[in-house]
């Protein structure tokens, strides 16, 4: 996998840092996306990352040039959401670090991810801080970029999060000057919270097959106390949320680690879901 490395601080790049805010904002379709993808039979998704910043623990001694940045910014894939932390493998070799290595398990609170991104059918959605780095390259810089991914990054001032035929309707097509010059970075040509998840809309009348078949499949947790609803609630899943808490799913139900429906929506911003577990 071609390697992404970006030297700036946050801090002091205020494009960067509105990019990396970007990424926190949507992140919650990243994990819709990762929960569908958990419950295929034939996986859609090429590509599913988060970038995260990682340093080596304080040495007390100071840090020279050429020892390199004290952060950088790495992949992690094989992601997975406990309700309150992103888990997964770090994919890249670290360049200066020396307390992290590619293959490490790594964790990190929700707020501590700088940027996603998922493919489909070779289609990149998010890469916030990648496409911060795209609208900086030269035509061919960019072409040379994609190719080392084997990916399509699109327009690098129009980031989508999830597929634009979702919501039948067509992406814009940027303008010439856009195209030779590049432009402020666009919202998503569709917003996203108005598309539920085609999945979750055709698994309704299977959901309440199923449901009536077992009836304890709305209140039953695993060994993580997880329960349907709690899965729901991280897919974005309004239709699925509504059947579960007719047939008495608990949106207060906690995890092992003390998580619950509620606040899992109000973690990720579902503001419809949520809406719908207050009213439990």
């Amino acid at each position: 996998m071609a390697q992404i490395y970006f030297s700036p601080d946050p801090d002091n790049d205020a494009e960067l840092q509105r990019e990396i805010e970007r990424a926190h904002s949507t992140f919650r379709f990243f994990l819709r996306e990762l929960e569908w993808e958990n419950r295929r039979i034939i996986p859609a998704l090429g590509l599913a990352c988060v970038k995260i910043p990682f340093c080596d623990p304080p040495s007390g001694k100071r840090r020279s040039n050429e020892d390199g940045p004290e952060v950088e910014q790495m992949w992690v894939n094989e992601v997975s959401f406990d309700g309150k932390r992103v888990k997964g493998v770090l994919i890249n070799s670290p360049h200066w670090l020396k307390s992290v290595q590619a293959g490490d398990e790594v964790e990190v609170p929700i707020d501590g991810i700088s940027d996603w991104m998922y493919s489909v059918n070779d289609r990149v959605y998010g890469a916030y801080t990648v496409n911060y780095l795209r609208r900086k390259m030269g035509r061919g810089e960019r072409k040379a970029h994609d190719n080392a991914w084997g990916l399509d990054f699109g327009d690098p001032n129009v980031i989508h999060v999830v597929p634009p035929e979702w919501s039948g309707k067509a992406p814009p097509k940027p303008g010439f000057f856009g195209r030779l010059f590049g432009t402020t970075p666009k919202e998503e040509p569709v917003d996203p919270d108005s598309c539920e998840h085609p999945m979750a809309l055709n698994m309704r009348d299977s959901l309440r097959r199923h449901l009536k078949e077992n009836p304890n499949g709305a209140t039953e947790g695993d060994e993580r106390g997880w329960t349907l609803l709690h899965s729901m609630t991280v897919a974005g899943a309004e239709t699925a949320v509504s059947i579960l808490l007719k047939l008495g799913a608990d949106p207060n139900a906690e995890t092992t680690d003390g998580v619950t429906p509620k606040q899992i929506a109000k973690t990720l911003g579902w503001k419809k879901v949520a809406k719908l577990l207050a009213g439990n």
